[in-house]
């Protein structure tokens, strides 16, 4: 099946390495959706490519015994070439990047960093949980704003589109912006005579970012292949756009994904050379641990190329006593430990 071509652009992920330098004319890629938008809210943009870092830095923590290691690269697209592939890969990184919005959005609201939004409003009054009634206090984290404005922020290219691909990015969009409402939690305080907790203040809170990216992962694990017939012109309706023809998960009849599911159109490459026509960087070089059979072990990470071990010294502190009053006295240890590395394809 011949999957329509997507040209490699820049994104707004881009807007992560611009720091101070942000101005919204000058970030490329941005639709004109989005570059209204940053012009509307500077500040919020400005959280948005603080955040950029962080899910960067939890994909890469995520991938990081697997041959794509969610390496970026210098240009515009942050991930080069390997755009152009439907792939589980590309499905993850959009799950990843517009859960990392709500979740900036959504923290810098409640800590009163922006002048659009503060804590949630809806939380008043009482609720009942488990445990009981409660009083809504404290500050609620905003995550119904900040899901709204990633929506209409991150979607806005996808938006435009009507093919698979586009149905691909704004389902996977929408997937990670459910992994973060998923991991809300509701915080309490206790008050009442000798801590009786017969009253209750509560909140919700986001949890820690980690929890959204091994679920995410999780889902990369599961994710569903879809294929497009093309002659059902029913389409299939996402809640954020419509895709021309109808989706459904490969091999199933009539099947169709789960909105929390990521989806994907193709097969990965293995990843084992590099190959500028995938974006793949190859294994070459990447540290192995040689007694492992998972996707870290040598044998694996390196493709049946074989690895260099070299030995290192390492140097930390040790032996380390507290000394009264106020303080720490180490000794400086050496040790010697093997690494080895991927050898290159010959």
């Amino acid at each position: 099946m011949c999957w329509v071509t997507v040209k490699v652009e820049a994104s707004w992920w881009f807007m992560g390495s611009l720091g101070s330098r942000l101005v919204c004319d000058h970030v490329p890629g941005l639709v004109s959706r989005q570059r209204q938008m940053c012009r509307q809210f500077p500040s919020v943009m400005k959280v948005i490519g603080d955040g950029v870092s962080d899910w960067i830095q939890e994909c890469q923590h995520q991938f990081r015994t697997q041959r794509w290691n969610c390496n970026t690269t210098s240009d515009h697209s942050l991930f080069g070439r390997l755009l152009l592939r439907g792939s589980r890969e590309v499905a993850f990184i959009h799950s990843i990047s517009s859960a990392g919005v709500v979740h900036a959005v959504a923290r810098a609201c409640s800590q009163g960093e922006l002048d659009s939004c503060s804590c949630d409003p809806g939380k008043t009054g009482q609720s009942r949980d488990e445990s009981g009634v409660f009083d809504w206090g404290g500050c609620s984290d905003h995550v119904d704003h900040a899901v709204r404005f990633s929506q209409m922020f991150v979607d806005a290219r996808e938006r435009r589109e009507r093919d698979a691909r586009a149905f691909m990015n704004l389902h996977n969009n929408r997937a990670g912006r459910k992994a973060v409402r998923r991991f809300l939690s509701l915080q309490c305080k206790c008050h009442g005579v000798s801590g009786s907790c017969s009253l209750r203040t509560c909140w919700l809170s986001l949890s820690d970012f980690r929890r959204t990216g091994d679920h995410l992962m999780r889902g990369y694990r599961r994710a569903v292949q879809l294929s497009i017939n093309h002659y059902d012109s029913m389409g299939f309706t996402t809640g954020q756009g419509r895709a021309r023809g109808q989706a459904q998960a490969r091999g199933q009849a009539r099947a169709r994904p789960r909105k929390h599911d990521l989806v994907y159109l193709e097969e990965s490459p293995d990843y084992c050379v590099r190959d500028t026509q995938t974006g793949s960087l190859g294994t070459t070089g990447r540290e192995c641990n040689r007694t492992s059979r998972g996707v870290e072990g040598c044998d694996v990470m390196c493709c049946g190329r074989g690895y260099d071990t070299a030995r290192i010294q390492l140097r930390s502190k040790c032996e380390c006593k507290f000394h009264w009053c106020c303080s720490v006295l180490c000794q400086d240890c050496e040790r010697l430990e093997d690494r080895h590395v991927c050898k290159g394809h010959t």
